[in-house]
């Protein structure tokens, strides 16, 4: 089990879906997990440390697992198949270990809530993980190189500063 916390939410520009991004911290690797915005949204409030004034779902869910003698020790990001992350929630109660089946997203809203460890299993993180490239900067790029970018970029403005000088604005007035 690798321990993990979390990186960031990040947001899809192109559908209501977010990623939460978690973070290896020993190697350096990230594994997005894609999860809903109602998820996304409950573990960035408690993140954030947003006040609400009714609880959520896993507020809820918190309060049922103190009021019946429960204690989650951690959560456990445990598989990964046809590209759905499974978890699961360890939870002490009465003397007994108990393992609970959730969703990721929903096993992470917990967690932040009630303030324990995430881990995730060493073969979600060989299929999944990503680690970040170096960023490549302008200064690596040679001056002719970086000469050819800024004629090429130009050229491309040009069309526009051209329709911009063409414009007829004298004809504003009249509307």
């Amino acid at each position: 089990m690798i321990r993990v916390e979390i990186d960031s939410i990040r947001v899809s520009l192109m559908s209501q879906d977010r990623v939460v991004v978690l973070r290896d911290h020993e190697t350096e690797r990230y594994l997005p997990i894609w999860i809903g915005p109602f998820e996304a949204e409950a573990i960035r409030v408690e993140l954030q440390g947003v006040e609400v004034t009714r609880p959520l779902t896993h507020d809820l869910l918190k309060s049922v697992i103190k009021a019946l003698g429960g204690e989650l020790e951690h959560i456990f990001v445990n598989d990964l198949r046809n590209d759905t992350f499974f978890a699961r929630l360890l939870v002490k109660a009465n003397g007994r270990e108990l393992e609970i089946d959730s969703r990721p997203s929903d096993a992470i809203a917990l967690a932040v809530r009630m303030k324990v460890p995430i881990y995730v299993a060493e073969a979600v993180m060989d299929k999944a993980a990503i680690r970040p490239e170096a960023e490549v900067s302008d200064q690596s790029s040679t001056a002719p190189e970086r000469e050819a970018s800024s004629e090429s970029e130009g050229e491309d403005l040009g069309v526009f500063k051209d329709f911009l000088e063409n414009l007829d604005l004298d004809d504003l007035d009249d509307k």
